[in-house]
């Protein structure tokens, strides 16, 4: 008799948990990311961005825990130069033909209270895996006022040095290391 309620016991809290978190799908449309990098040693801030991504967020607000999943296509790079696309998407930046994705990765959600204000994880770009921490402004979770389906979004935004992925070809004299990467992000509850 003991042993078939302890079996119960501990079939009944994974479960207890498990239904707590909920599982969101990134809406790509809406959640494009950008950059910035400040060209020829700081005469112009250069954007651009990527066109196509995916990516799914576990979450559980109640237990300040979750996870993102994001894979950005470096195929969709944009910088809204026909050229200077040519030349982001060769071998001496991200090398689409050989790494068609970059990834970030997080199992590790920060909360202030019942805020998301960061995320740390690795990214992967150019078969290169490093730590980054996003940090987080403007979560909230609600429902779509068009669509009336649950929803969540914010803003991730991170700095890095480029040359830690392998990416150096014109530093410093026409772009810097430093680059800001931006991530909007609307995520539909499934």
């Amino acid at each position: 008799m003991i042993r078939p309620t302890i079996v119960l016991l501990a079939l009944a809290v994974p479960a207890a948990a498990f239904a707590a978190a909920e599982s969101y799908v990134i809406e790509p449309v809406h959640s494009q990311p950008m950059f910035e990098v400040q060209h020829m040693g700081g005469f112009s801030n250069q954007h651009g961005s990527f066109g196509k991504l995916s990516g799914k967020i576990m979450l559980d607000r109640a237990a300040k825990t979750g996870s993102i999943d994001v894979v950005i296509d470096t195929t969709s790079i944009r910088s809204f130069n026909d050229r200077l696309d040519t030349v982001l998407k060769g071998e001496d930046y991200f090398n689409v033909a050989k790494y068609p994705t970059m990834t970030f990765k997080s199992s590790k959600l920060i909360f202030d209270g019942d805020r998301l204000v960061g995320a740390d994880g690795e990214l992967t770009m150019l078969d290169v895996t490093k730590p980054v921490s996003l940090k987080v402004e403007g979560f909230m979770c609600g429902e779509n006022p068009f669509n009336k389906k649950p929803m969540c979004g914010a803003e991730a935004a991170a700095t890095i040095m480029r040359s830690e992925w392998g990416m150096k070809t014109g530093i410093p004299k026409s772009t810097s290391d430093q680059v800001r990467l931006t991530l909007p992000i609307e995520a539909y509850r499934e």
